[in-house]
């Protein structure tokens, strides 16, 4: 891939898609396409077919998926297999058919099962029960994992995928209908403390193992593995490190500067009690993470204050 190739980074609006495209742009890409939504529906096969004729990209970033935290996937399963699986449908098809030179599909740590042994090795993939609460999800975009092994297998088409742990970062999603832990423990202990709340609700009892990743590192990663890697295999992008919920809200509560207490609603869902991914294949590539936690939801708090509020 070189400066001035031609790049399209598919959802390059959001979380991921952004910090990748930043990520280029820091590396000297100048010659990096995008559209909106409104401007291409990748669920839309005929559009995105006539973008690939006329634009001619030669490397693409998979990052555009429907995404949302444990309350949204539970209330729309049927809304995450189907828009999931044809945009992935679409643009890995349309990748293939007007020879795209190189492309990496997005996965995310969700989709290994529940009961993994960890550190979670790529070879467990499909190897015991998924997440329930997350199941639609996570049986989609590992039907867009395959579906770059196959297309390698049979055709030779050098598509590679990634498998990132839990992300946060700039442009995250913040609405606590639909966001991640992360986000939304921001959210909820910024307005705990600007309302002068007593104490701020943590679902679950706090126990959970989770592994964080700024979303900076993982476009780093990507684009590394853009340039370095051509396996068949997924591979793994993440820290290697994990913290419990409640350490992580604890964190947060301190950052934020909320003086209230926090209080574990023991009647909401955990999720899988743990998740942590065995990175030891990127680091052998050559690759590691460089934003430590602290430091990074310190920077996300910052941006959201600037620009969610």
């Amino acid at each position: 891939m070189e400066r001035n190739s031609k790049i399209y980074v598919a959802g390059h609006r959001g979380l991921v898609g952004s910090a990748i495209v930043r990520n280029l742009k820091e590396k000297g890409c100048s010659n990096i396409i995008g559209r909106t939504h409104e401007e291409l529906d990748l669920k839309d096969q005929k559009s995105v077919r006539n973008f690939f004729r006329e634009e001619k990209p030669e490397y693409v970033f998979l990052a555009a998926a429907k995404v949302g935290g444990i309350n949204a996937n539970n209330i729309y399963p049927a809304d995450f297999i189907y828009e999931n699986l044809e945009i992935q449908n679409n643009v890995i098809k349309a990748a293939f058919d007007y020879k795209v030179k190189k492309l990496l599909f997005l996965g995310s740590s969700c989709i290994y099962p529940k009961m993994c042994p960890q550190p979670i090795k790529e070879k467990y993939l499909l190897s015991g029960y998924l997440e329930a609460t997350n199941e639609a999800y996570a049986l989609a975009k590992i039907s867009g994992l395959k579906m770059c092994q196959f297309f390698k297998r049979q055709y030779g088409a050098d598509f590679i995928s990634c498998m990132p742990t839990n992300l946060y970062g700039p442009k995250d999603n913040f609405d606590l209908n639909s966001s991640h832990v992360m986000p939304a423990l921001i959210r909820k202990f910024h307005e705990a403390k600007v309302n002068n709340k007593e104490f701020v609700e943590v679902w679950g009892t706090g126990t959970p193992l989770r592994e964080f990743l700024h979303v900076d590192d993982m476009a780093d990663g990507c684009v590394f593995l853009m340039g370095n890697y051509d396996g068949e295999e997924h591979v793994n992008i993440g820290t290697g490190k994990e913290i419990t919920i409640r350490e992580l809200a604890e964190t947060i509560k301190e950052i934020v500067g909320f003086t209230g207490e926090l209080k574990f609603n023991k009647d909401k869902p955990d999720g899988t009690p743990r998740k942590l991914l065995d990175v030891s294949k990127l680091k052998e590539l050559g690759w590691t993470y460089k934003v430590q936690l602290k430091d990074g939801i310190k920077s996300t708090y910052h941006w959201f204050k600037e620009n969610y509020l």
